[in-house]
């Protein structure tokens, strides 16, 4: 790695010693996004991030611009291009469309094309290619049309749903599925998106491509492993998340498992996928060494 690109030991070091001229254009581009996207914050954070389903949006939006800053400040040098106004155009065009429209995939989906013109405009090709990640990770925040959710979520719900149940059946439970309800004892509990939709999904697979940036495996067909067992893993942490919900709700009433422990049940959901992540991410280091693997 050249010392242009060497990462400083602190980001906000390195913001506090830019010139002057630089950090007034930055402040000048913080009050325009502000004043741009201020108020679909506002929104968001009063409807649409507010809910089960896409209560993940904040947590993407926040680690996002945390790695796009900290990978921007490594640059010591960045010469800009006028291609940025390609992608400032499209992303400030679909914010108009969306927000006249109230087309949430749209607005939201506009931020990374606009982070995306700005940079290449400001830093040129090398800082694009140094904000690469976040700006796709950034992606994940996004939310798919309701029609396409509702398609592809149901299959999943039923999946979770059916595993569950079987194996609340083998452990002697008096469970009975139909669909996406389950029943158990005198209870009924219906599997949600937000218990196992594809916004869950999406959740744990930004999960662990931030755990691959972080571990910086250079083979190929170790990140491409993961990042497929990812889905898998997502399927198994659902499913945990579900038996747990199950369990509380039977053996201490619907009330505790719709209150405190509902949302205790989604932080599982996280550790659990984490850790079957760096699982199989250890599986994967101990099949690379035995097999003489880069």
């Amino acid at each position: 790695m050249s010392p242009a690109e060497a990462a400083p030991r602190s980001p906000w070091l390195a913001l506090v010693r830019l010139p002057r001229s630089a950090r007034e254009v930055l402040v000048w581009l913080l009050s325009g996004w502000v004043l741009l996207f201020g108020q679909s914050y506002w929104d968001l954070f009063h409807g649409l991030w507010a809910s089960d389903e896409q209560g993940h949006g904040p947590m993407i939006l926040a680690v996002g611009l945390w790695l796009l800053v900290r990978r921007l400040m490594a640059l010591q040098e960045a010469r800009g291009s006028t291609w940025g106004l390609l992608p400032l155009g499209l992303g400030l065009t679909a914010y108009v469309l969306g927000r006249s429209q109230s087309i949430w995939t749209l607005e939201i989906g506009a931020q990374p094309l606009v982070l995306a013109g700005l940079v290449l405009a400001f830093l040129g090709w090398q800082g694009l290619r140094r904000a690469a990640f976040p700006l796709f990770f950034l992606l994940f925040m996004i939310p798919w049309p309701g029609d396409w959710t509702a398609a592809l979520t149901t299959p999943l719900k039923i999946a979770v749903s059916g595993v569950a149940s079987q194996l609340l059946y083998w452990a002697g439970y008096p469970v009975g599925q139909s669909g996406v309800v389950l029943t158990v004892g005198p209870y009924q509990l219906m599997v949600a998106d937000a218990c196992a939709g594809l916004n869950s999904l999406f959740t744990l697979e930004a999960l662990g491509l931030l755990y691959m940036n972080v571990m910086q495996h250079t083979a190929v067909w170790r990140n491409t492993a993961l990042a497929l067992l990812v889905v898998p893993i997502s399927f198994a942490a659902n499913v945990l998340r579900v038996l747990v919900l199950v369990l509380v709700t039977y053996h201490f009433g619907d009330a505790a498992g719709q209150g405190f422990i509902h949302g205790f049940a989604g932080l599982l959901l996280m550790l659990a996928a984490l850790l079957l992540i760096m699982a199989a991410d250890g599986l994967l280091g101990r099949l690379a060494r035995w097999r003489g693997w880069p």
